[in-house]
């Protein structure tokens, strides 16, 4: 009895040393080069202070994620502490691969070996893989400061939970817009149904030569099964899958393209104008409102000129800020510029008003456009309304010699008198005035007309907004406009502040981006040459 005892108690104690220890696993032993897989790392026995160190694995391995998990658990009615890192890894080469032994204070864990392959990104058994990506563009040659549409679509036939992330696309030799949201939707390849997460980019390079989109990496945790997010349970495996890089063949500006007109590189453009009243209608001193509309498709409402406007000596113009806007049309970008400008006619009959002209790039074509608006002729009538012109008054009668003699004695005589009467009531007046006279109210101050816009911008007073900026702007060294085309907030702030006047859906206006726009507004600059402040500087790539 007391043999079958010892031998009981010598086996527990055993047991409890091959218990404690570093323990290491893999949820996979075989994968391809830019797949993922998740070591476990886990200590028992004892509690445990620090964590494994990980240098040996750099040289063999990426390393991305790290988490820790602490745990108790009993055997035999006895509580002890588990320790757990879960390590995301990434094989840099392929063929057999050691996971080399971890150290954790004086433990050691076990070397695993693995099996890398290559890649199967273009076979069957690839568009199978629980996660991939597929990237594409639509065209891998471009102009120069063209549109090119970047497709990302991550596959998954598996559960993910809603922590998954994309790395942004950050390119310093491109700009770069995402296109709306991303779309969800479903697929079925090869019979398995997969969950598909569509992005799009439009890039639009700005310097020529060879160009590489980077690749992209998707980070995600899928559900495992026994799992419940439901119930709170959420156990799963973090995985990343990387998009392949694409290269791309920057073409420069074409030679034939006319020197002195900006680059526009477009799939299509169009330009159109707007009257109000129609210009028929048109009278001396009465105001017409026109406004010329450009779009181009495959271009930033920022790469989009000034459009040219009527200039004629019988006419008085006032124009308004520009309206610039982007939207999303099927796969493509779409920016807009819209001018609006008063026109006054200042005599009656016939005036003409010059052909608009803009010269662009067809992208689809390859070949030079040009898009123009017809010279219009304003037939104006005279205005019923204004006061006729005064007739010539009739000739003076000459007057008499002696007249022509005595007058001038008569006014120097008739001028003394008042003014001894004057400077009499002026001495009059000064007796009856105290010793000390309060100063005249000084007319507003640039500090008071800056403190009028803040508050009506705090208040989110539109028209209040509208004519303190107004004023203010009176006192400043440069138009508002002028200041609106070299900053590029206080230009949509303005944006804002006009859709919110005069849109006919009575938006809503918050005054908060314009007061921080003002605040933050550069001091203007003396140009060396004269610019066209109306418009951003036309870019010239090499």
């Amino acid at each position: 009895m007391m043999r079958l005892m010892a031998f009981l108690l010598l086996g527990l104690l055993a047991g409890q040393a091959a218990a404690a220890g570093l323990f290491a696993r893999v949820d996979r032993t075989q994968l391809s080069i830019d797949e993922t897989l998740e070591l476990s790392l886990e200590s028992q026995g004892s509690t445990v202070f620090g964590k494994p160190d990980l240098q040996p694995l750099e040289p063999l391995f990426e390393v991305f994620d790290t988490r820790q998990v602490n745990q108790l658990s009993s055997s035999n009615g006895e509580a002890y502490a588990i320790t757990r890192w879960l390590i995301t890894l990434r094989p840099k080469q392929t063929g057999y691969v050691i996971i080399p032994p971890l150290q954790l204070g004086d433990w050691r864990s076990e070397p695993i070996t693995l099996m890398v392959q290559e890649s199967l990104k273009n076979t069957e058994s690839d568009q199978l893989a629980p996660i991939f990506i597929d990237a594409s563009v639509d065209q891998e040659n471009v102009y120069v400061q063209a549109q090119v549409i970047l497709t990302l679509r991550i596959y998954h036939s598996v559960s993910l939970y809603d922590d998954s992330t994309l790395s942004p696309l950050q390119m310093p030799e491109a700009l770069v817009e995402r296109l709306g949201e991303p779309r969800t939707y479903e697929k079925t390849i090869n019979g398995i149904r997969h969950g598909v997460i569509e992005v799009r980019y439009a890039l639009f390079p700005q310097k020529s030569g060879e160009l590489t989109i980077p690749a992209q990496l998707f980070s995600a945790t899928t559900v495992t099964n026994g799992s419940n997010p439901l119930f709170g349970s959420r156990s799963g495996r973090s995985t990343q899958v990387r998009s392949p890089s694409i290269p791309l063949t920057v073409k420069r500006k074409p030679a034939d393209y006319p020197a002195a007109a900006p680059w526009l590189p477009a799939r299509s453009l169009t330009l159109v104008e707007a009257w109000s009243p129609e210009p028929d209608q048109a009278q001396t001193g009465e105001s017409l409102t026109r406004s010329l509309l450009l779009k181009a498709e495959g271009l930033t409402s920022t790469q989009l000129p000034a459009i040219g406007s009527a200039q004629s000596p019988d006419l008085r113009r006032y124009a308004d800020q520009p309206i610039l806007a982007n939207e999303v049309s099927g796969a493509s970008l779409v920016g807009s510029r819209e001018q609006r400008e008063a026109l006054i006619p200042t005599r009656s009959g016939a005036l003409q008003l010059p052909a608009v002209e803009v010269v662009w790039w067809n992208t689809v074509e390859d070949r030079l456009e040009r898009t123009t608006l017809d010279e219009r002729t304003l037939n104006v009538a005279d205005n019923p309304n204004l006061a006729p012109t005064p007739a010539e008054q009739p000739a003076a009668t000459p007057l008499p010699a002696e007249q022509q003699l005595l007058w001038p004695w008569q006014l120097s005589t008739l001028l003394f008198a008042l003014s001894t009467l004057a400077g009499f009531g002026l001495w009059l007046h000064a007796r009856r005035q105290p010793a000390v006279q309060r100063a005249l109210q000084p007319g507003p101050t640039p500090r008071s007309l800056l403190d009028d816009l803040r508050r009506a911008c705090q208040a989110n007073d539109s028209q209040a907004t509208r004519q303190a900026l107004d004023a203010w702007a009176r006192q400043q060294p440069e138009t508002l406009a002028d200041m609106a085309a070299r900053f590029v907030p206080l230009s949509d702030a303005l944006d804002g502040l006009n859709g919110a006047l005069y849109s006919e859906a009575g938006q809503r206006w918050q005054g908060e981006a314009l007061w921080q726009a003002i605040q933050t507004l550069p001091p203007a600059t003396s140009p060396s040459v004269e610019q066209d402040h109306s418009a951003l500087p036309p870019l010239y790539p090499r």
